[in-house]
């Protein structure tokens, strides 16, 4: 079998590479079972604190692979396909380790519905991001009519929808969809940076966060106050704090190991 994921453990990192560069790293089965188990065998990896996904060639990705979606017979088989896929995300977007996308040329459809499950995004300068599916007659069936509107206005949401149309990184960055410009060619380095950052902190408080962020958003303020003031309680008896502390005051990085 074609390896169409990398991934390669770079100190307390994984980055993820979709790797069909002549294919601009489509998004088909091969790759969706890749990503789901590589996702299922870092998830317990405790030397990996973060993620980085990103492509190889000239693209992060054109999104689903449209020859594989062309050779469906029945609405079954598409569902299928989007099943697991949505599933295959998912498990990105719950995965207790922060994730950074590091998008380069264009992240289209599927392809931007990968970025969109990561937790933190980089875009060189000058890549282009959209979900161009209403053109093909059809609509994002990966996360993108949810995930977007959720991390940009609704309204763009909207026209980047129903129009197809793509924006550029400088607007995704200004409307805080992109975390990070990067120059080109810098994508990748500038990710890596980013998940060295996020790789520094306390594992179990990592996690922690993202849950807070996560389904604290999906609750009333009073509800999702409650449920800090408990998780950070919790975080008060592991051994990470107490490092955290001392490493404070002994002006020094802490030296966190998951406890």
């Amino acid at each position: 079998m074609d390896t169409v994921l990398r991934v390669e453990l770079r100190d307390r990192i994984a980055v993820l590479t979709l790797d069909s560069p002549e294919r601009l790293n489509a998004i088909g089965s091969e790759t969706v079972d890749r990503l789901t188990l590589a996702l299922n065998e870092l998830r317990d990896n405790d030397d990996v604190r973060a993620l980085v996904v990103a492509g190889a060639g000239r693209a992060f990705s054109a999104g689903a692979d449209i020859g594989e979606i062309e050779s469906f017979t029945a609405p079954r088989q598409f569902h299928s396909f989007v099943q697991r896929l949505t599933d295959a995300y998912t498990l990105l977007e719950d995965f207790p380790k922060p994730s950074v996308a590091a998008v380069h040329g264009f992240a289209f459809g599927g392809g931007l519905e990968l970025a969109l499950a990561c937790d933190l995004r980089v875009a060189e300068r000058g890549a282009r991001l959209g979900l161009p599916e209403m053109k093909l007659g059809v609509l994002p069936g990966a996360g993108g009519t949810q995930r977007l509107p959720r991390l940009i206005p609704p309204a763009i949401a909207k026209q980047m929808i129903l129009t197809g149309e793509p924006i550029d990184a400088e607007r995704a960055h200004a409307l805080g969809l992109v975390n990070e410009l990067a120059e080109p060619g810098e994508a990748l380095a500038v990710a890596e940076a980013l998940a060295t950052a996020l790789a520094a902190g306390a594992p179990l408080a990592l996690a922690a966060g993202k849950r807070l962020i996560d389904y604290g958003l999906g609750m009333d303020l009073e509800a999702a106050i409650s449920y800090e003031r408990e998780t950070v309680s919790v975080l008060f008896s592991t051994e990470d704090r107490v490092e955290g502390l001392k490493a404070f005051r002994d002006r020094r990085p802490g030296e966190f190991r998951g406890i």
